[in-house]
């Protein structure tokens, strides 16, 4: 049997809330709007590029923005180490190359790094602080982080809009 993307019920964003509920509403929001462009297709259809020269996936999305959660919560915020399914010094942009890629395990790293992602930051203030790994050294707060993933996921989110409508019409999800 072909492995498809399984279907998604997306919960709505807070409207009220605290800010931490709010901003884990709309962080939770967007990961399910992505999960949502991707479900129903099979691997191969995951696989589909934009438009060329783009290869840009929605594979490689889900791929990327398990890197992206990993990075962020984990690595930088947390101060874990973190062993990257994808990226590595030699191969930095692996996350998007997904021509062997399998789409079941790497929908399940996804949902793995969300929960790691959760665990990470459980309990811990918005105002926490830490120094950005890497060259920059600048200080971030936790409130920063998830801004920043809400940006990012909804920026990838309308790529995924495009990608999906082109494989197979689908709009609006």
């Amino acid at each position: 049997m072909t492995w498809t993307a399984p279907e998604i019920t997306r919960t709505r964003e807070l409207t009220v809330g605290d800010e931490r509920a709010m901003l884990e509403s709309w962080l939770d929001f967007h990961r399910q709007t992505l999960l949502r462009k991707c479900a129903g297709l099979t691997a191969g259809q995951l696989r589909t590029p934009s438009v060329e020269p783009s290869g840009l996936t929605l594979l490689g999305l889900v791929r990327h923005l398990a890197e992206v959660e990993a990075w962020w919560f984990r690595e930088n915020f947390a101060g874990e180490q973190v062993d990257y399914p994808y990226f590595t010094p030699q191969t930095p942009d692996a996350d998007h190359d997904v021509s062997a890629a399998d789409a079941e395990a790497d929908f399940a790293t996804w949902h793995r790094e969300v929960a790691l992602a959760r665990r990470a930051v459980a309990g811990r203030s918005l105002d926490e602080t830490f120094t950005e790994v890497g060259p920059k050294k600048r200080t971030f707060n936790l409130r920063w982080v998830y801004v920043h993933l809400i940006e990012e996921y909804a920026r990838h989110n309308g790529h995924a809009d495009l990608i999906r409508e082109r494989i197979d019409g689908v709009t609006g999800l």
